[in-house]
């Protein structure tokens, strides 16, 4: 603005004429000085019309801009179109031709139904006609047969046909009859055999002593071999699982045997390489509370099919009672690592408390009962003869404590700690709990006697 200025007035200072005198060059000099404001007054309006068409230029620009770019994109949508336009009509053309040969398959199916349809129409006539020359052959042949055969022997074929009738009829209904009697045996069977099975299962109910409620379900196959071929059940049964091998069964399984002539009832017998085993306890997943009381501890508990169980001190004695065995005593803990004891062993009866005594023969742990005379056993509500009556308050279920703490097969089935509160093993000053365990008395041959 000041450069605008200057010029105006450099402009002015020319056009003053030289012999102007003082006075007139003041009135001249005044009236410049009014028109001055006018030009800075002008030169500003100028100034922000410049501003003005600057920024006017500006927004010209970017609405040209934009302008250009939505021609772009409308070049390339109507590129677009134009495309999708000639494939449309590629696919015009294409559905022209189908057009036109569907027609002329369309003209050609017509005819070939039309001829389908004559065709049919000739067959029916055939047809009708063939029938009608049938009718009139029967027609003749009748009258042959009635111009051949005399009446009484006409009489006698259509009596021999009421009669082949009469039989046929006779027939059906004895078949008929036949089946409802089939029937009928049939469901007498299956009530015969429901009978038979309830009486089987109440007679094993009464002689297993309060075994237990899942033992039931398995109870008629453990018995099968030992049916007789009349229906009735064979007093013959096995003392042990290793007479049961002796007589050819060796897959593993219930079955019934009856140790030193006393009650009847279920074990579950292994059968191995080494020979018969019956196993009198199994643990593997928690799944059944041993923190049992005494009662179930003589009696039994568990599932002796599959799950975990105790077989039961009465039972375990019967069996043990009968000598020739070993103990074998199988444990696997939470790392996995597998052991066995094998022992020599006595099982004293009910009035010393069912009284063991040990004697180890192999295996790759050692304990505190590795060799022990008299171990008592206990539960939680019958205590009797123990070193530490609190032995079974402080270790859960029923199991011979020695020493308090050296094994219990039978605690809670737990893996952290208090760990003598559960299942464990303690070979020396290391205490092992357990994840699993199986006790099974090892039946031995002659030649295996120890």
């Amino acid at each position: 603005m000041n450069l605008v200025l200057m010029f105006v007035l450099l402009a002015l200072s020319e056009s003053v004429p030289a012999e102007f005198t003082l006075p007139e060059l003041q009135t001249e000099t005044r009236s410049r000085f009014a028109a001055l404001d006018e030009v800075r007054l002008l030169a500003n309006g100028m100034l922000q019309l410049g501003h003005s068409l600057r920024d006017f230029v500006q927004n010209t620009k970017s609405q040209i801009n934009d302008i250009f770019q939505k021609l772009n994109i409308f070049d390339k949508t109507f590129y677009q179109l134009s495309v999708l336009t000639s494939e449309i009509k590629e696919e015009e053309e294409e559905l022209k031709k189908t057009t036109v040969i569907l027609k002329a398959n369309n003209e050609e199916i017509k005819t070939q139904s039309l001829e389908i349809s004559s065709k049919v129409d000739d067959i029916i006539n055939e047809r009708n006609h063939l029938r009608k020359q049938v009718v009139g052959l029967e027609e003749r042949l009748s009258g042959l047969s009635q111009s051949l055969l005399s009446p009484d022997q006409v009489a006698e074929i259509s009596t021999l046909k009421e009669v082949i009738q009469v039989q046929e009829r006779s027939i059906h209904d004895l078949l008929k009859t036949v089946n409802e009697q089939s029937e009928q045996l049939n469901n007498q069977k299956t009530k015969i055999n429901g009978l038979e099975n309830k009486m089987s299962s109440a007679w094993i109910q009464e002689t297993a002593e309060n075994s237990d409620r899942n033992l039931q379900t398995d109870s008629v196959s453990g018995y099968l071999p030992y049916y007789t071929s009349d229906g009735s059940f064979s007093s013959d049964l096995p003392k042990d699982c290793g007479e049961v091998s002796n007589r050819g069964h060796k897959s593993n399984g219930l079955y019934a045997i009856r140790p030193n002539q006393s009650q009847t009832f279920l074990v579950n017998c292994e059968f191995t390489e080494d020979g018969a085993f019956t196993v009198i306890q199994r643990r593997h997943d928690g799944s059944v509370d041993f923190d049992q009381s005494w009662e179930k501890y003589e009696d039994g508990f568990g599932d002796f099919s599959i799950g975990e169980f105790w077989l039961g001190l009465k039972k375990i004695y019967a069996i043990a009672h009968q000598g020739n065995s070993l103990l074998h005593i199988q444990i696997e803990d939470w790392r996995k690592e597998k052991h066995l004891v094998v022992y020599q062993y006595i099982l004293e009866d009910a009035a010393s408390n069912y009284t063991i005594h040990l004697k180890l023969q192999s295996g790759d742990l050692s304990t505190a009962v590795d060799e022990h005379i008299g171990l008592r056993f206990s539960t939680k509500d019958h205590n009797d003869g123990n070193l530490d009556p609190s032995c079974v308050q402080d270790y859960t279920g029923g199991w011979w404590f020695s020493l308090c703490g050296d094994i219990n097969l039978n605690g809670k089935y737990i893996q952290s700690r208090p760990r003598k509160k559960g299942t464990h093993w303690k070979p020396g000053k290391k205490t092992n709990s357990l994840k699993a365990s199986k006790i099974s008395i090892h039946h031995l041959t002659k030649s295996q006697t120890p």
